[in-house]
């Protein structure tokens, strides 16, 4: 029989189950399911907030939304530009230019696919505003160099969690991270185990940054289905994000408005949800690590060229290999073959070779683009074209599922 490898599509490959529905009926008995009145939203953004160490959590609608809260924190004025990785979702880039600002794509590290701190130091010209680096895949970034050359230079540091819950920053800097959110009381509340403390002297990431942002989407280590949150430990940007995610709501004032603004709010419904996936999450990441970490020594053991990723931190959204000699679209083909979900390139294109940029932005114009184009980024561009591959990864794994596409690749004809 065929080894069946579990997804997030499906409830065999999630962790959803009676305490999300216990949750759910909690909200609905409750008669309130807008979060301006309700508790669960704001209970969730205390929960994430003490969880990662940050002053402040604002919870909202999506990872999108996040990021566009992250963007209206940063406060480009029109045509300003925010250097950011061409290896991610367009959900990264779409704020920026919702905020009237001029993504700049700066090279990826070859090794991992996040952005090239060297790269983006290039780049920094008089109208650079932030930096919106991406955890990509769960791996960390380099965002301790990063805030060093944001804090140089008087620009933002945004961090892009949404494959990154609980991956661990390298210490020394900055204070351990927090044991985990608070138990939250009632007799319909969700339960779990606390979160795992991070590296000896570091953080999450989400908190080298003057933003971080997290995502509830379907595919990511929990879900609401949609959701996300912005962190910070600055009150003032944190102001900033709030008020646009409520239209620019000062609720203290009245029916007062008092900046442009969003509805970006999150509803009680999905925050019920999230809490109840939230005491799940330590365990999702600890059961992710753990096969992982059984498949890097298996893929070592073989020896050959494959590149392996570094298990440090790693939260292991997807599982990722390096294949120097350009075959990922070959060696994605037999492992599919094989019934393992693995894909070559992870996009169809790195952002900065998307359609896109020809094209008008609002109406028939280009604004803030006219005479635009992204700049060539030959590494990510390679990765995505012939070396990077992406294994599917879940929390349902077994050593079974390791043992199955270890031998897989074992069996690869182009393997040395």
């Amino acid at each position: 029989m065929t080894l069946h490898f579990p997804n997030m599509a499906e409830p065999e490959g999630r962790t959803l189950g009676d305490e999300e529905v216990a949750a759910l009926e909690r909200v609905i008995r409750s008669g309130m399911l807008n979060s301006v009145w309700g508790a669960e939203a704001r209970t969730l953004e205390r929960e994430v907030a003490e969880l990662y160490g940050s002053r402040h959590a604002i919870a909202c609608a999506s990872g999108t939304a996040a990021l566009h809260l992250s963007v209206v924190a940063a406060a480009p004025d029109p045509g300003d530009e925010i250097i950011t990785t061409p290896i991610t979702d367009f959900g990264t880039v779409a704020p920026i230019l919702a905020q009237n600002a001029v993504p700049v794509f700066a090279d990826v590290d070859p090794s991992d696919g996040n952005l090239d701190p060297d790269a983006v130091a290039a780049l920094i010209g008089p109208r650079t505003r932030a930096i919106m680096a991406v955890h990509l895949f769960g791996a960390p970034a380099r965002v301790g160099e990063l805030r060093r050359l944001a804090d140089r230079h008087g620009l933002t540091l945004i961090e892009d969690c949404a494959q990154a819950w609980l991956t661990e920053l390298p210490g020394p800097s900055g204070p351990p991270a927090p044991s985990g959110p608070p138990a939250p009381s009632g007799p319909s509340a969700p339960s779990g185990p606390s979160a795992p403390s991070g590296p000896s002297g570091g953080r999450y990431a989400g908190t080298a940054g003057h933003v971080g942002t997290l995502s509830l989407q379907q595919w990511k280590h929990i879900t609401c289905g949609d959701g996300g949150l912005a962190i910070t430990d600055d009150d003032e940007l944190a102001r900033r994000m709030r008020l646009f995610a409520d239209k620019g709501w000062d609720r203290a004032a009245g029916r007062s408005h008092e900046s442009l603004g969003l509805n970006y709010r999150m509803t009680e419904l999905q925050a019920a949800v999230a809490r109840a996936q939230l005491a799940k999450l330590p365990g999702v990441v600890e059961s992710r690590r753990r096969t992982a970490g059984l498949l890097v020594e298996a893929l070592r053991d073989l020896g050959g060229d494959l590149g392996l990723p570094r298990p440090d931190g790693h939260a292991w959204w997807l599982f990722p290999l390096l294949l120097p000699r350009g075959d990922a679209p070959e060696l994605a083909a037999h492992l599919n073959a094989a019934g393992i979900p693995a894909r070559a390139g992870y996009l169809k294109e790195p952002l900065n070779r998307a359609p896109l940029w020809d094209r008008p932005v609002y109406g028939s114009s280009r604004y803030p683009l006219e005479g635009y184009r992204p700049a060539p980024c030959p590494r990510a561009e390679r990765l995505v074209a012939a070396t990077l591959l992406i294994i599917d990864w879940n929390e349902h794994y077994t050593s079974e599922h390791v043992k199955a596409i270890a031998e897989a690749i074992a069996g690869y004809p182009g393997r040395s």
